[in-house]
């Protein structure tokens, strides 16, 4: 038997066996970290893929992806052969050896050192520059579908005559292959030099000539071919002048050619063309010449070329020619930007009339009628309520509203109503103990509308709600209350499975529910499960006994980003808004087409021209894409994403956008027609406030259609700051149902305001038409105040408010204790001839987390009142107490005097009960205690009711006009304070 310690064979064995199992565990783990590094890379693509196809936009993530991975290839590919192939080159064209310089020697070395590997070196260098050119190159995809796929806009620039799609579709690719082409040479020049250099085809400091007659021969071809991609660039700057950007004294980010650009850089760029061309035909000619003499002194001659002609020439054409008489040479460049930039933003319809600013009409009470047929004023202010509906319908502490809630139009008996309307929706904050079931599993989703009158309040001032209560029961009728999609709802959900939801909580404890739609994406499988494990670094997610069979995950769940996702190529507008559609709550996301190469119209920064008082507080409100600069843009697409599905739709809205056919082009099927829209989908449809804010912007300076005009500045507005804080933010834009001077009938509308550049006098009234679906959708009217007028602007209008006496004190008791007052909405209504303005006002505090509305600011002609409901604030404001035309108002107001005494005892005892809830609700304020205070005004109104139900009987047996308990016929009791110091904060 052979000696299992020593002699040959035994040690092989004993070696050989572990040396080999070694090996293999080695590669094993190898292999799996590789594998592990490749699904973890894969695991995020794997994500999106299972996403698009969940919402059935899966053309949308093949098309994006293909475009990028092809414009990557090509381009990659294009560029490491135009590298790699001019290092081969050089190397081909090395000189052969001869007796060497010390330079050369010194070069030796490193010659020696790479020869080995020059092929893997110049792989690698080809592998680096194409991968970063294609990944360069992948990230134009849309400049590329859009090139591809553009359409024409039907219009020509005023200069060239180029249709606008040039512009918009294709000089942006032209630049991008021209840029490309930039890169390609220089990197090939740099590349080509070294290997030449390192090769002895070029020498620094040997004597003898300093580059081969091959080196000088190939070198001077690349220059060549660098100098004649500078001569198509100059070619397509001539193109360029319509779309550049420049600070004109009219206005920022002019846009287009000026006198200058048309009569010195125009014809600069032609001339610097030709010249380089010429340039570029001599270092070409070296091949033959073999010398760079002259294509060194054509280049010089470019040089100075362009610093003569494209530099000082036109700023001695500015100085001498246009400066001295600039209105007259700009004018005529003026007019076309004032018409690109018009029809770009689509306010070329604009109506602008002249408006006198004052009221024509002498006896106001004639006017108070006027009022109600003009506009149906909301004072339940939606940016401030927030809180109110939160304290009195959240229900549950995870449930919560938006800050702000949006205004929509419902109808109620027959007529359309402005309602203020806001989603119960899932709040994780608030959930009794938070983890990972509870967060994930358990609270899943909100539950329920709530909507209330936008016009009025209730006798605490309080929202009258029309859809209240969990779950939600009122005027909307039956619908599908779950939200699993929200503004708030920002976080994966996993539902269907094994493990119950939450579904709401009532007075007989919780209902459970599991979640019966086919939205997100199914985590039966483990390959699914084990992607969103590392998708969302989450392991419990590929074990958790709470996922089975029919578990799916949900995310992507703000309407925003659903929208943005699935149509990446549109810009989203900052405020999504809930309505109920045929039985389910939709979200409505306004989508928008926008270009920055729309020739001679003026630029914009998206996020700047937005911006407003409310996305200064709610960064929700903001618009996507907010650094955008656009020079056109259109609302061309309505977008709903349904609240318990998910469901995405995109309608074409703007059926003559060719942006948007552009786009359907490059994605077929994803965007559908106009006429799909159903008609409980269209009354809920509305301007968008973003769009809106962009055109009035604009407008400030472009509502005059005269080049002189717009060249003085001196009709040049402003968006005033909001007037209700102290943000020095612009004012936002206000829904509101109203009629304006040449309407019939009221409308729903956006309205906005503008005061004179630097002033705060009002100069004009904006509105639109934004109620969908009627003929004048969309019409923009400005009513244009004449300039040697002083009507009040919002910011003087508020400080008028602030600076009367009474008011002041009102206020200053409104804020005693720990009490907060806060300013809503102010609107400013058209009527007859002037503006009226009318601005709620809510009290928070004595205990109360939210705010009541307490009193209505009302101005018109200069007459000024603060009372406790709209009604009586327009009654004081156009004197119409004792007209006979109006109905009588609510009699609670204990500012006013009392009416004549009367022998008849049932007056006298309701004016005595009077007293005493007067005396009592005096007390409640001073206390601060604003139940008992709301509970004596209620007993003094109905005090006051009895006594006027009394006298009018009295007063109709001896035909005498009854009196409407308002002004000098309320009761103010003997002793009390002056009436408007003493103004209480009593319920609208």
């Amino acid at each position: 038997m052979p000696d299992r310690g020593g002699g040959p064979t035994g040690p092989r064995i004993r070696v050989g066996r572990p040396s080999r199992r070694v090996r293999t565990l080695l590669m094993t783990l190898g292999v799996l970290a590789v594998l592990l590094m490749a699904f973890t890379m894969f695991a995020g693509f794997w994500a999106d893929w299972l996403w698009y196809r969940s919402v059935d936009y899966s053309s949308v993530f093949t098309t994006t992806l293909w475009t990028k991975i092809g414009l990557f290839f090509v381009f990659g590919l294009l560029m490491a052969v135009a590298v790699g192939l001019n290092i081969w080159l050089a190397h081909r064209l090395r000189p052969p050896l001869s007796a060497m310089s010390a330079e050369q020697q010194n070069l030796d070395r490193y010659r020696m050192s790479i020869n080995p590997y020059k092929k893997w070196l110049l792989l690698g260098i080809t592998a680096l520059v194409g991968l970063i050119a294609g990944a360069s190159a992948s990230s134009q995809w849309r400049t590329w579908l859009m090139w591809v796929n553009g359409v024409s806009f039907g219009e020509k620039d005023p200069q060239f005559k180029l249709d606008v799609s040039f512009y918009a579709f294709d000089l942006p690719w032209y630049r991008f292959l021209l840029g490309f082409g930039f890169a390609a040479v220089i990197l090939s020049v740099i590349a080509a030099a070294l290997t030449h250099y390192l090769y002895g085809g070029l020498r620094v400091t040997s004597p003898g000539a300093r580059a081969t007659a091959a080196a000088t021969g190939h070198l001077s071809v690349l220059i060549g071919v660098f100098v004649a991609l500078k001569a198509v660039a100059y070619w397509l700057d001539r193109y360029g002048l319509a779309v550049k950007s420049s600070d004109f004294k009219a206005t920022d980010n002019w846009t287009g050619l000026r006198y200058v650009d048309a009569n010195a850089y125009l014809p600069a760029k032609t001339i610097l063309f030709c010249i380089a061309v010429i340039c570029a035909l001599l270092f070409f000619a070296t091949l033959w010449r073999r010398t760079w003499q002259l294509p060194v002194i054509g280049l010089g001659l470019m040089v100075l070329s362009a610093i003569l002609i494209g530099g000082l020439y036109p700023a001695i054409v500015q100085k001498f020619q246009v400066q001295p008489n600039e209105q007259a040479k700009e004018a005529p460049y003026v007019e076309k930007n004032l018409k690109a930039t018009r029809d770009a933003y689509g306010i070329d319809g604009t109506k602008v009339t002249e408006y006198p600013g004052t009221s024509q009409t002498e006896d106001k009470t004639q006017l108070r009628d006027d009022v109600d047929a003009t506009a149906s004023i909301r004072i339940l202010d939606p940016n401030i309520v927030s809180p109110t509906f939160q304290q009195l319908q959240q229900i549950r502490n995870y449930y919560a509203f938006p800050t702000n809630l949006d205004v929509d139009r419902y109808n109620k008996d027959g007529k359309d109503q402005d309602t203020v309307i806001g989603l119960r929706e899932l709040n994780l904050n608030g959930i009794p103990k938070n983890n990972w079931i509870n967060d994930h599993f358990r609270y899943t989703h909100g539950y329920g509308v709530v909507a209330a009158e936008g016009t009025s309040a209730d006798s605490e001032g309080r929202p009258k709600f029309t859809e209240s209560d969990l779950p939600s029961k009122g005027d909307l009728g039956s619908y599908e209350q779950r939200i699993y999609y929200g503004e708030k709802t920002t976080s994966y959900s996993i539902v269907g499975g094994p493990q119950k939801e939450i579904d709401y909580s009532d007075d007989s404890g919780e209902k459970t529910y599991s979640y019966k739609g086919d939205s997100g994406v199914n985590l039966s499988s483990p390959v699914n499960r084990a992607a969103y494990a590392v998708a969302f670094n989450e392991p419990q997610i590929l074990y958790s006994g709470a996922i089975g069979e029919g578990s799916r995950i949900l995310y992507n769940r703000t309407p925003k980003e659903r929208v943005e996702a699935i149509a990446p190529w549109l810009t989203i507008d900052g405020d999504a808004y809930p309505a109920v559609v045929d039985g389910r709550i939709q979200w409505i996301v306004d989508a928008y087409t926008t270009t920055n190469g729309y020739p001679y119209s003026s630029r914009t920064t998206l996020g700047d021209t937005t911006a407003d008082s409310l996305t200064a507080t709610n960064n929700n409100r903001a618009v996507v894409a907010q650094q955008n600069q656009v020079n056109y843009i259109r609302n061309s697409v309505k977008a709903t994403v349904d609240a318990y599905s998910g469901e995405v739709k995109l309608y074409e809205w703007d059926t003559k956008d060719p942006v948007l056919k552009t786009w359907m082009k490059a994605f077929p099927g994803t965007v559908e027609s106009k006429t799909d829209i159903s008609d409980a989908l269209m009354a809920h449809l509305r301007y968008p406030q973003d769009l809106f804010k962009v055109q009035r912007e604009l407008l400030t300076r472009y509502h005059v259609k005269d080049a002189q005009t717009f060249l003085s500045g001196s009709e040049v507005w402003q968006v005033p700051d909001d007037p209700t804080n102290k943000s020095g933010n612009a004012v936002p834009p206000y829904y509101l149902s109203m009629k304006m001077p040449d309407q019939k009938a009221q409308s729903f509308s956006l309205t906005t305001t503008f005061t004179p550049n630097g002033r705060d006098n009002l100069s004009a009234f904006m509105a639109v038409d934004a109620e969908a679906g009627t003929s004048g959708y969309g019409a923009i009217r400005i009513l244009k105040l004449p300039t040697s007028t002083t009507a009040a602007g919002p910011k003087q209008v508020q400080s008028q408010f602030n600076s009367e006496q009474d008011i002041a004190e009102t206020i200053r008791l409104l804020r005693g204790g720990d009490s907060e007052v806060e300013y809503g909405n102010l609107l400013a209504v058209p009527l007859d001839g002037g503006l009226l303005y009318v601005e709620p006002v809510y009290v928070r505090g004595g205990g109360l987390k939210y705010p009541l509305l307490r009193k209505v600011l009302v101005t018109y002609g200069g007459n000024t009142a603060f009372e406790d409901t709209l009604e009586e604030a327009l009654d004081k404001v156009f004197g119409a107490a004792g007209a006979p035309t109006q109905p009588p108002p609510d009699e609670g107001d204990e500012e006013t005097t009392p009416p004549p005494t009367s022998d008849n005892p049932t007056v006298q005892e309701a004016l005595d009960d009077a007293q005493k809830a007067f005396e009592a609700g005096q007390e409640a304020l001073k206390k601060g205690d604003w139940e008992a205070y709301g509970k004596a005004q209620q007993d003094l109104e109905d005090a006051l009711q009895r006594a006027e139900d009394a006298q009018s009987r009295a007063a109709r047996g001896s035909g005498a006009a009854a009196g409407d308990g308002k002004g000098d016929s309320s009761p103010k009791p003997s002793g009390s304070p002056s009436p408007k110091p003493s103004g209480s904060p009593q319920s609208s």
